[in-house]
């Protein structure tokens, strides 16, 4: 990385199609999945329309800002979403507290995540971490996601068998262009098949709404503090393992305390927190992003635009992507986390005494497993670490 940072900084230059379209698949992958789970919270708290729409649009604009300056301060493909299943809490949670009280515990989960950036707290742990267990944790999270596509087929076997083939037959000839195939094809079969509906779409501009924050014990125990809980388990560490699998050995520390500042900026409007991605992330990282792995950092700055541009349309981004086939989704994020996924699993297994933990710190991550309200991600580094530890501990 080092001939990188010294080379002048040309994103358009060192920009390609296919870092476009990783760009794109990133911001899609990252919005299709959880962009419902976050109207459903909105609707189960009684939130309004403008209120929801708000919520949206300040997680996007941080997320656009975030991806596309860190991307470029360190020349890397840095991407940053909202967590997925801190969503999927506050559909539980949100409507046992005031709203105000929400917004007071999304600015305590956000200090509580700039302290571990500032403090450098969360940098050394992540360093003690062997590189075979992260890049075992990189491949378990993104296994249930690649393996989609085979499941998605018995739903849509003509659509995901077309995308599949037209994948594999392109990356024979051109393998730069395969996904980008995949995706013209699929959403072509989509067309032909009659499996696009745009009748639920409408340009509607999202409006940021201001809520002052009140704090409270009931809020900061049921939501701040599993918030923050959730977004260092399940993002920031697989976030930092990505990078770190795929060769990108950009410091924890600052990446953290960005988005944890820029988190707390954006609370009052809605934003529960933004972190790093992981699953997105990794279609960044991955070869198909950018031939170059030193101009990939192009398709983390693309996914952000795009962020920007749904953050402006944040209103009517769940009517566009629910105009595609949930199966076409599907098979264009497996498609491609491919690469991520086989180099994940190389550097697993390469070293012969560490094999074990990572095989059973993939085994847990790819599980899906919750326990303790702590997700999968969290337990796998914890059944690795184990492992290690009573395997190659001296004996005598």
């Amino acid at each position: 990385m080092t001939d990188a940072i010294q080379a002048p900084l040309r994103p358009l230059t060192d920009s390609s199609l296919s870092a476009v379209v990783a760009g794109f698949i990133a911001m899609m992958t990252g919005c299709t999945s959880s962009l419902v789970l976050m109207f459903q919270a909105g609707q189960a708290a009684g939130l309004t329309s403008a209120q929801i729409s708000s919520w949206i649009w300040a997680l996007f604009i941080g997320m656009a800002v975030c991806s596309i300056g860190l991307s470029l301060r360190y020349r890397s493909p840095i991407t940053v979403a909202w967590s997925t299943p801190g969503a999927a809490l506050l559909i539980t949670s949100l409507g046992g507290v005031t709203y105000p009280e929400a917004i007071g515990a999304f600015i305590t989960c956000s200090v509580l995540v700039m302290i571990c950036g500032l403090t450098g707290s969360f940098e050394r742990l992540v360093k003690r971490l062997p590189a075979s267990l992260a890049a075992a944790l990189l491949a378990g999270i993104l296994f249930k996601i690649g393996s989609e596509i085979f499941v998605a087929a018995q739903h849509r076997t003509g659509l995901v068998l077309g995308m599949f083939f037209t994948y594999l037959i392109v990356k024979r000839v051109s393998p730069r262009y395969a996904v980008l195939a995949a995706l013209l094809v699929g959403t072509a079969l989509s067309g032909l098949l009659g499996l696009l509906d745009f009748s639920g779409f409408a340009l509607e501009v999202a409006v940021p709404v201001w809520t002052t924050p009140s704090f409270s014990l009931a809020a900061t125990i049921s939501i701040g503090i599993p918030l923050f809980v959730v977004a260092m388990t399940s993002q920031n560490m697989p976030g930092i393992a990505v990078l770190r699998a795929d060769g990108y050995m950009v410091p924890a520390s600052p990446l953290i305390s960005v988005t944890g500042i820029a988190s707390l900026l954006l609370s009052p409007f809605g934003s529960h927190g933004i972190n790093l991605a992981a699953i997105s992330a990794a279609i960044c990282t991955g070869p198909h992003a950018h031939e170059d792995r030193n101009k990939r950092y192009t398709a983390a700055v693309w996914c952000g635009i795009f962020y920007g541009i749904a953050a402006i349309f944040g209103a009517t981004l769940a009517a566009l992507f629910a105009a595609f086939p949930k199966e076409l989704v599907l098979s264009i994020a497996a498609l491609a986390l491919f690469g991520s996924i086989m180099n994940g699993l190389t550097v697993a297994m390469t070293e012969p005494k560490e094999r074990e933990a990572a095989l059973i710190t993939f085994m847990v991550t790819a599980s899906g497993l919750t326990l303790f309200s702590i997700g999968s991600a969290f337990w796998g580094i914890v059944a690795g670490v184990l492992t290690l530890v009573i395997l190659n501990a001296r004996k005598g």
